[in-house]
């Protein structure tokens, strides 16, 4: 129909609701999966290889 808006292909476009955290040990950057905090703090986010990290905010 003539009066759709087309929006531009985007690749890698975030599903809504999703988040992306990146790892927080110096120097990795990676996407983290793993976030530590104790209750109603702000977690602290890993990726799988440094997820033991996170343990020290536990």
């Amino acid at each position: 129909m003539s009066d759709e808006i087309r929006l531009p292909r985007q690749e890698h476009v975030t599903p809504p609701g999703i988040q992306h955290h990146f790892c927080e040990h110096t120097g990795c950057g990676k996407d983290a999966g793993w976030g530590f905090g104790k209750p109603k703090h702000t977690p602290h986010w890993f990726c799988f290889e440094h997820r033991t990290d996170g343990e020290r905010y536990l």
